[in-house]
């Protein structure tokens, strides 16, 4: 294994890059490397990534097997042999006995451990092997007869009304149990599901398995299908994780819609079904309507569930359709599928984040991680730690929390009432530091304007919440579930009952038809002072749902957040005139400090993407701070598989009339520079057929040019060579933006005349910068105006580089913090322009406008495959001969083909 494999499988012949890719890859893993991994789009890294780890497991673990059995040997001869030598010595002295008593007994118990470990191993190979074959398992169909009139009866259940008022016993599930002490017993469930005697046999050890993660569902999806479309699909057991939003089966808790009521939802109907009785002697208890438990949760049929994942590679579609058909829970039966599994796909946050990596069973200690579409991992790790809580969430927040504890005082124990004090203490030290008083409307009260950076320390003394020990509020956040308990409140009560202010007992009935509802409507109206259009309805019912949930949950992660290293984040206080719009913000500035524990625990960590480039300060600032040594450290970087005459990557330092290219804030809103980049699209579209996109560096500077455009007729020049297309506002119509540019495209490539085909604006980091293919003619040009240096006046970017500058060494005559801004610049330039070549026989050129690209420094940050190919051009007459010829060459191949 250490000098590699000669050969792996694959569904087809590799490319070569592919083979390089495989073998460093299958390197890495057994020598337990940190992994940088680079493969353009379109050269297969998804079927490299798969085929050359699932290569590297099967023979780790078929070495494990050959090296238990050879200790399993050699213990035996070993035991065999010390039993005769001791039979002929006869008698010893008394050290010499003791010392082979405790030798033996320390060989027989290695013995009796390997063979236990073989028998397991076997058994787990011989039900994997029953499940693939389809032979019937003994609980399979167990009770099934029954289970579809169970699961009906407990449908019905879960569907009846609980608005019944049956006096306060129905609230039952909303009180928060006895909290006992700060230094309770640790013991937790292994999993969130079924409990106690059915959990016995579903609890498996974990053997070695692949972690795989990437940022989205959709391309988890993929991955699931380029897996069943490999030579592992029969042999592999793949488990697919996702959220309860993605998962979840029971449309009564679907239709909630908001995956914070699915999630709350879901827990109490879990919670209920273990709930035992009360056995009070002689305590009569009130009948209230029965407690809903969920139909797809039910041991035996989450055991079935489980053992069809094992058996066959499902992707969440197949999941979705197995659950609906066995009625067993698809989020439940996967998590139960995790120990066993070989190849565990899951979403980012599930690895990255801690608790909620404890909360799904995932272990990573002595596991392999690998990490998809990695480009921006510093900034999702820093995304998913850090939390912003608004002046409308905190004073929504504090006003649920009061009606809360004032309808149960009497039923609350006294511990629970002092923590939730507690809690409403911090909320009122956040409201006064955004310049506000909880009790009061937020969007009547008015505060400064402006923004203060805080260290963690001196934002709690700032607040005058430094005496409260968030440390242990967090341990209660996390025991009493009251965040779920005030979100069930809340939604039972909105309409009904919950009021902004407190009031006196005898006002019952009066909380019934004011209080939150009217609160939560003047919050709505002062959003939107204008009468609602009809095709905004839809907006206003998810805003209207948005206000009526709680917002503690994101109360809980904030005060998480305080509880980070002093050093390793800040405090922002966003003060924007009224306390609802103001926020307080924690920005975590070391997202190594939550990499090192899984770069610690896994026994190989694959970071991989498609331009990974500019690696050095990312591996500075990820890597080596969160403690991992230069020797554990790996890169490998591949090629492109198209022939290099397929690209034509240029540096345009001037325009048609000589107007040099400077896009900097200073140069780039003049009018010059406008109506030279006009021209300079206008000769691009000219030439190039199909599809052209232009990446602008902001979306205000795209209205700016745009509008510039149509003033001076520029826009009208461009219509008239090409269709013209913007990137919409809005996520939901980008897909609607995308078909009908495509449908252009196809028209104009059927017409000979006309339109040589569409043109689309689109901004850099904008929805269209990533995760979509402008393939073949959708994408015969990309051109990116100016550099999109990020806003080096935000002063959540100004602390990050002073946090950089102190931390990190300087290296090239470059402070960190100035690294920083320049590969934040390229990194978003690489996604955007490597849109365009998606396979072997794609070709695209690359128009970068900006004289500032001609810089060597610059230059060596593009991926290498286009580095290799780019040509500088001080003016433009020979830069648009180039891309001519390359156009009437690949016109001419066509036609030849």
């Amino acid at each position: 294994m250490e000098n590699g494999r000669a050969q792996f499988p694959f569904p087809y012949q590799p490319y070569n890059i592919q083979e390089q890719f495989m073998q460093a890859l299958y390197t890495a893993l057994d020598q337990g490397k940190v992994g940088i991994f680079e493969s353009p789009t379109g050269t297969g890294k998804s079927l490299s990534l798969i085929c050359g780890a699932l290569s590297w497991l099967t023979d780790y673990e078929e070495r494990r097997r050959q090296e238990a059995a050879a200790l399993l040997q050699e213990g035996e001869v070993s035991l065999s042999t010390s039993s005769a030598s001791s039979a002929t010595a006869g008698s010893s002295a008394e050290p010499d006995w003791i010392t082979d008593f405790v030798q033996k007994k320390a060989e027989r118990d290695l013995v009796s451990k390997l063979k236990e470990e073989e028998l397991k191993r076997k058994k787990r190979e011989e039900r994997l092997e029953m499940i693939r074959n389809n032979v019937q398992l003994k609980y399979a169909m167990k009770r099934k007869s029954c289970e579809d009139d169970e699961a009906f009866k407990l449908l019905q259940l879960s569907k009846e009304d609980q608005t019944e008022t049956q006096g306060d016993q129905e609230d039952e599930e909303l009180i928060i149990a006895e909290y006992e002490s700060d230094d309770e017993s640790k013991r937790t469930s292994r999993f969130c599901g079924p409990e106690n005697d059915e959990d016995d046999e579903l609890i498996e050890e974990h053997v070695t398995k692949i972690y795989y993660c990437s940022r989205t569902h959709s391309q988890l999806a993929q991955f699931v299908h380029e897996v069943q479309k490999s030579p592992f699909s029969k042999d592999i057991s793949l488990v697919t994780l996702g959220s309860r939003q993605n998962l979840c089966i029971n449309e009564e808790v679907r239709r909630l819609g908001s995956i914070q009521r699915i999630n709350d939802r879901c827990m109490e109907m879990q919670k209920n079904k273990h709930e035992k009785p009360h056995q009070d002697e002689g305590v009569k208890r009130k009948r209230g309507p029965p407690k809903a438990v969920c139909p797809f949760n039910k041991a035996s049929a989450l055991q079935q569930m489980r053992d069809q994942l094992l058996g066959t590679v499902h992707d969440i579609e197949q999941l979705l359709k197995q659950g609906r058909e066995t009625h067993s829970c698809p989020y439940y039966g996967t998590r139960l599928a995790i120990p066993p599994a070989q190849l565990v796909v899951l979403p980012y946050q599930m690895v990255l984040h801690e608790a909620t990596r404890k909360a799904a069973g995932v272990q990573l200690k002595g596991q392999v991680v690998i990490i998809d579409e990695a480009h921006n991992l510093s900034d999702t790790l820093s995304c998913v730690h850090s939390a912003e809580l608004s002046g409308a969430q905190l004073s929504r927040a504090h006003s649920q929390l009061t009606q809360y504890a004032d309808r149960y005082r009497n039923r609350l124990k006294a511990k629970n009432l002092m923590y939730i004090k507690q809690i409403q203490f911090v909320i009122e030290g956040l409201v006064r530091v955004l310049g506000g008083k909880v009790g009061q409307n937020p969007q009547s009260q008015i505060t400064q304007t402006g923004t203060e950076m805080f260290t963690i320390n001196n934002f709690l003394f700032k607040a005058q919440i430094d005496n409260i020990n968030l440390f242990k509020l967090q341990k209660y956040f996390g025991k009493s579930m009251i965040s779920r308990k005030l979100g069930g409140f809340v939604e039972k009560y909105a309409g009904s009952g919950v009021s902004l202010h407190t009031h006196s007992a005898s006002s019952k009935e009066n909380r019934r038809t004011e209080g939150l509802n009217r609160y939560l409507q003047t919050l709505q109206s002062s959003h939107s002072p204008t009468p609602v259009s009809s095709s905004d309805q839809q907006g206003s019912v998810e805003t209207e749902k948005a206000l009526s949930a709680s917002p503690m949950m994101q109360v809980e992660a904030f005060f998480v957040a305080l509880t980070n290293s002093n050093t390793d984040g800040r405090v922002v206080l966003h003060r924007q005139g009224t306390l609802s719009e103001s926020s307080v913000k924690f920005l975590l500035l070391n997202p190594a400090v939550h990499f090192a524990q899984v770069l610690k625990e896994c026994r190989a960590v694959i970071i991989a993407g498609g331009t990974m480039q500019p690696v050095s300060d990312f591996k500075q600032e990820l890597l080596i701070s969160a403690g991992v040594s230069e020797e554990r450290i790996t890169e490998f970087c591949c090629g492109h598989v198209i022939p290099p005459e397929n690209i034509l990557p240029l540096v345009l330092c001037s325009g048609p009339s000589g107007q040099e290219l400077d896009f900097t804030y200073q140069s780039r809103d003049s009018p010059k520079m406008m109506d030279e980049t006009g021209r300079i699209l206008s000769n691009i579209c000219n030439v190039v057929p199909g599809g052209v996109v232009c990446f602008f560096p902001s979306y205000e500077y795209s209205r700016r040019i745009v509008s510039h455009w149509e003033a001076s007729g520029t826009l009208g020049r461009l219509a008239n060579k090409k269709k013209i297309f913007q990137e919409p506002k809005k996520a939901n119509q980008v897909e609607q933006v995308l078909n009908d540019f495509t449908r252009c495209i196809q028209r104009c490539a059927l017409d000979s005349g006309g339109l040589t085909g569409a043109l689309l604006f689109s901004v850099v980091g904008g929805k269209m910068s990533e995760g979509i293919n402008f393939s073949d003619d959708l994408g015969r040009c990309v051109v990116m105006v100016g550099m999109p240096y990020p806003n080096i006046k935000s002063p959540e970017l100004q602390e990050k580089m002073t946090y950089l500058d102190k931390h990190l060494p300087h290296s090239g005559g470059r402070s960190p913090g100035q690294a920083l801004i320049e590969n934040l610049c390229m990194k978003a330039v690489n996604q955007s322009i490597g849109r365009a070549i998606r396979h072997r026989g794609d070709y695209s050129s690359i128009v970068l406008c900006d004289r500032r690209y001609s810089r060597a420094a610059t230059l060596s940050k593009l991926p290498s495959w286009i580095r290799d190919r780019t040509s500088t051009h001080t003016s433009f007459g020979p830069a648009f001969a180039a891309l001519r010829k390359f156009f009437q060459e690949k016109k001419r191949e066509e036609t030849l083909n």
